[in-house]
């Protein structure tokens, strides 16, 4: 993977996050796939999913915590005309 065009990443993990996250991968490839993959080419799938995957999960996360916010902001709205004197 070339790191010369590769973009910032929209999400990052502390350190100890993305070791957590190495394990894990490391984990799943063999017991799912029974694939032993080391460390680095890990590293290399989660830096794939830390780009082109991520960014669409939290895109959706922003999209949804603003209609929440939309539904709750009517909702106060709504309350303070119910409570407007005639």
């Amino acid at each position: 993977m070339s790191r010369a065009k590769a973009k910032a990443p929209i999400l990052s993990l502390t350190p100890e996050q993305e070791q957590q996250a190495v394990d894990k991968l490391k984990r799943l490839f063999s017991q799912r796939f029974e694939m032993d993959l080391g460390s680095f080419e890990v590293a290399e799938v989660l830096e794939f999913f830390t780009h082109e995957i991520a960014p669409h999960y939290y895109n959706r996360a922003v999209f949804d915590v603003q209609q929440l916010l939309k539904e709750r902001f009517e909702s106060i709205e709504s309350d303070l005309w119910a409570l407007e004197k005639n």
